[in-house]
Parts: structure tokens; sequence; C-alpha cells
């Protein structure tokens, strides 16, 4: 099975990704860490001397491919890969989606400021600025990450709570 993990940007799929794909004996796929490598960019310098749209369609064309792969895998998908196109009732077609919820304000504590300043939309803001950002887009991208099969609330849950969890829905335990 696909399991891709779903998710505002910094709210933990990159991370909770390798340990779910490790504990699952599968492989693990960063979507913006693999457009990276194929590009020799950033995300930032790609979204700066490209264009965002450039970038989605890229991100598109690896969902498709993973999806066609054989075998099973975590993937980890863009912060915004929900909301273009699509692509939510691609991934929701190839496999299992997880929206890994977080508030804005959650988000923000975790986000170190390296973090902040490699995130593109996120570079120069303050904190008071940042989540009034976040909260805004965030609102814009729920119609889309409310979509996915699985939506956990990750506020009061530890990662080996989520990953226990995930994989509990993905064998169809309960």
């Amino acid at each position: 099975m696909k399991i891709f993990l779903i998710g505002y940007m910094g709210c933990g799929k990159s991370s909770l990704g390798r340990r779910l794909a490790k504990r699952a004996g599968v492989r693990f796929v960063d979507t913006d860490t693999e457009i990276e490598r194929r590009e020799g960019a950033s995300v930032g310098d790609i979204f700066r001397f490209e264009g965002e749209d450039h970038f989605r369609r890229m991100e598109r064309s690896l969902i498709d491919s993973l999806a066609a792969e054989d075998g099973d895998m975590v993937i980890s998908t863009g912060g915004g890969a929900p909301a273009w196109g699509d692509n939510m009732e691609r991934m929701n077609a190839s496999g299992m989606t997880v929206y890994l919820r977080r508030s804005p304000r959650q988000i923000a504590s975790r986000l170190s400021l390296h973090g902040r300043q490699k995130r593109p939309k996120l570079r120069g803001l303050n904190d008071e600025e940042l989540v009034a950002f976040m909260t805004a887009n965030m609102a814009e991208r729920e119609p889309f990450y409310s979509r996915a099969r699985l939506c956990i609330d990750c506020a009061e849950r530890s990662d080996d709570e989520l990953i226990e969890l995930i994989l509990s829905k993905c064998r169809g335990d309960e």
C-alpha cells in the first residue's frame, strides 16, 4: 500500500514519514527532496526562478510516477500538493491519504529559523505574521486536506502513537 502523508508545511510529514516507513519496512519518498534531487535546485530556488506552477507540475508528475510504481511506500508530499489540480483525487485513488492536522501556533513553534528560511512563503515573517499567514493559508487548503481518508489531530499524540494509529488503519484494525 502507498501511504501519502499530507498537511501543512512544518506539520511533521517528513520526520514522521521516515519513521513510519522504517517501522513498516517500506521505502520512504519525500517529494520536495526528490524534486530538489532531480532539478539540482532547492524548492525555494525553483519557486523563485521557475515559479510555483512549474514546481506544482513537477510535483504532480512525481506523484503520478510514484502512484504507478509497484511496491509499498510512504510518501511525504509538499504542503500545497493536495490543493493543486486533482492531486487529492489521484492520491486517494492510489493509496491511503493521511492528513496530519496541527494548528498554526503548533506548527510555528515547531519551525526553526532555518525551517522558515527554506520555505519560500515564510521567509522574513515574524512570529505573529507567521501565525496570521498560516491561519489564512491553512483555511484555503483545509477543504482539500479534509478529503484525506484518515485525518489525525496530532496535538496530543506522540510520533509513536501516530505511527501505530496509521499502521492500524492501513491494516484495517478496529
